[in-house]
């Protein structure tokens, strides 16, 4: 009778556990987050593939699909539930937390996880096409990003320091990548194409590969108007030698990719997430070499985003913050 009772006992305590495994698994199972990048030719494609691996890794059990996407497209997909967590560019983020254009109300599901590396607006042209400024684009055919690519809207307010709109350009083409943008000028269909990216951009040097090229520098009183559209905007060099034939340091609008999440994750899993990326740098310096030198306290200074729980517990226990 008590050697029945043990093994009844013991089944029932077996079976219980049982069901506490599946329901763990279950709710590990069940973590498909969904992550959006960034267009074909940039560096959030590959970086996002590095950032679902390790993701991944963090919670067992979890699967993260990765989407394309942009900077102010991934602001709107995670404020709208449509994603999980995404890059983005500091400046379209401040944007969206303070409701300003291009988004139409404050995006209140939005938080910060980590402040990555800088980011560089660069404005590409072929060399012989005479254009020297911003200016000199008029009647020019360019190739810019789609509406929701922060570096469309950057291309709008460098036109607008200027004193212009796309009306005064010849031809403004919409680009899903910046390859697509990149062909465009092989091709002799555009002379100008913007994009906002690390250095050197893979799109770029394919272009420099074909045609001499040039990057067109931004004075400081373009600074100053670019800076009255949005606080964000500052000067960061592309050195010398980044690109073929560029034999001078060329100063251009910069600001900061980041990593945000929505607010309403719970605060175990940004934790795990928030541990991963600060304990895994030399995997995303593999991508992005300017990440190479990235600490924790950098990753959690205060850039105008509200900062998520899980991530400012973790920067909390290491002294970041």
């Amino acid at each position: 009778m008590i050697q029945r009772t043990t093994r009844r006992a013991g089944m029932i305590a077996a079976v219980a556990a049982g069901l506490l495994a599946i329901s763990y698994g279950s709710d590990a199972a069940a973590q498909n987050f969904r992550m959006m990048t960034g267009p074909q030719g940039g560096v959030w494609v590959p970086l996002g593939g590095t950032l679902k691996v390790m993701f991944e890794k963090a919670i067992p059990g979890s699967t993260v699909q990765t989407l394309p996407g942009a900077g102010i497209a991934n602001v709107k997909g995670v404020q709208a539930g449509k994603a999980d967590f995404g890059l983005g560019n500091s400046i379209s983020t401040v944007d969206a937390v303070n409701g300003r254009a291009p988004f139409t109300e404050k995006a209140n599901n939005v938080c910060q996880i980590a402040n990555l590396y800088p980011q560089y607006f660069q404005v590409v042209v072929l060399a012989d096409a005479g254009i020297n400024s911003v200016k000199d684009m008029k009647g020019k055919a360019i190739a810019v990003q789609t509406r929701g690519n922060t570096a469309e809207a950057i291309s709008a307010h460098i036109l607008q320091a200027n004193g212009m709109s796309y009306s005064d350009i010849g031809k403004v083409n919409y680009m899903a990548s910046y390859n697509d943008a990149a062909a465009l000028l092989q091709d002799g269909h555009a002379q100008v194409f913007t994009l906002g990216t690390t250095i050197p951009a893979s799109s770029v040097m394919d272009l420099a590969s074909q045609h001499d090229i040039k990057l067109l520098p931004v004075s400081d009183a373009e600074l100053a108007a670019m800076k009255k559209i949005n606080a964000g905007y500052n000067k960061v060099i592309v050195p010398a030698g980044t690109y073929p034939k560029q034999d001078k340091d060329v100063p251009v609008i910069g600001y900061s990719t980041h990593f945000i999440a929505s607010c309403k994750l719970p605060e175990d899993q940004v934790y795990a997430i928030t541990k991963a990326m600060a304990t895994h740098i030399a995997e995303m310096a593999a991508v992005n070499k300017a990440m190479a030198k990235l600490t924790p306290k950098e990753m959690a200074e205060d850039i105008g985003v509200p900062l998520h729980p899980g991530a400012a517990k973790y920067y909390k226990e290491v002294g970041a913050l």
